[in-house]
């Protein structure tokens, strides 16, 4: 889906209503204020690219606020990945304050209030990922809210770079090729926070941290195998059976817990795939369940449905 809009014709006494309506639609609830008062001038394009969406936002300057009363009435958690372009942006959150200019970008979380502004005209390239889709390529991805990655060289300038091409050549392609292209947006992403040695710290230490990506990597890699187990993973990765244990748990779950969500989130990728032609249970086998039963109530239990209602939500035609 495409959908564009702007000021221009828009009575000039009723453009910030207008623009506070437009962007609550576009990215979630927030309270706008207008430095210029009714000379606000903007435009915005929206791009749906598969679960994550691309939009383009420029405009005068402006205030964002996100309340604890916008967040009542949310349900999923989303994050927010803004590249800034033109001019400086200044982003709040959880008493941590960030000033990205261009040639970098920043992450924000949807599910805590913050402060959003910039005061000079900007253009923002803007990537919303469901937090479930972003949870199952990094972990613990409320630790990367109000940190700024470097856009100018190496994995993060390639993102920006795709991000920004994608949004141009987005109404060439059809659903299958939109989709696809949003995968691939989200994996460079992770390429690029993977490659920024501060994800390396948090609640543990640099060395356990970096042992956990690594066995991360392993995983994802290998989902399709059956015979996939701690010990196998431990032995990738060189590690012993114990602290394998030791360093999921410092992440609250269990290393068979992990290996069942990545399944799952692959198989809930397909189900939801208009274009996918392959049974249910073919998918299941695909990603290493054996047992369909098993297979219904772990999706059930993790996204709140069955795998064949999850199928048929896709299969209904939008308007």
């Amino acid at each position: 889906m495409q959908v564009s809009y702007a000021t221009n014709d828009i009575p000039a006494h009723g453009r910030q209503q207008y623009w506070q309506d437009i962007v609550s639609r576009t990215y979630f609830s927030l309270d706008l204020r207008f430095p210029s008062g009714r000379d606000f001038d903007a435009r915005l394009g929206a791009w749906s690219m598969g679960p994550v969406a691309v939009s383009r936002n420029i405009a005068n300057g402006l205030l964002y606020k996100r309340h604890e009363r916008h967040l009542q009435s949310e349900r999923e958690e989303s994050f927010l990945i803004t590249v800034p372009e033109l001019a400086e942006i200044r982003f709040e959150q959880d008493n941590k304050v960030v000033h990205c200019r261009p040639g970098a970008f920043l992450i924000e979380r949807s599910h805590l209030p913050y402060e959003f502004s910039h005061q000079d005209r900007t253009a923002l390239w803007v990537l919303k990922i469901p937090s479930a889709v972003l949870r199952a390529r990094i972990s613990r991805p409320e630790r990367l809210a109000t940190l700024q990655f470097d856009a100018s060289r190496s994995v993060g300038a390639l993102f920006v770079d795709t991000l920004r091409l994608a949004g141009e050549r987005i109404s060439e392609m059809d659903e299958m090729a939109r989709t696809l292209m949003g995968k691939h947006l989200v994996e460079l992403l992770a390429m690029a926070i993977e490659s920024d040695d501060r994800v390396l710290t948090g609640h543990s230490s640099s060395v356990r941290n970096g042992h956990l990506l690594r066995c991360e990597h392993f995983i994802r890699t290998r989902l399709e195998d059956m015979r996939l187990t701690p010990q196998t993973i431990a032995d990738g990765c060189g590690i012993s059976l114990r602290y394998l244990h030791q360093i999921f748990e410092g992440e609250g779950l269990t290393v068979c817990a992990y290996i069942r969500n990545q399944r799952l989130s692959m198989c809930d990728t397909l189900l939801r795939d208009p274009n996918c032609r392959k049974s249910i249970s073919e998918i299941a086998y695909q990603w290493g369940f054996a047992d369909q039963a098993q297979f219904s109530r772990n999706y059930r239990g993790r996204f709140g449905c069955t795998p064949s209602e999850a199928r048929a939500a896709s299969r209904i035609p939008t308007s």
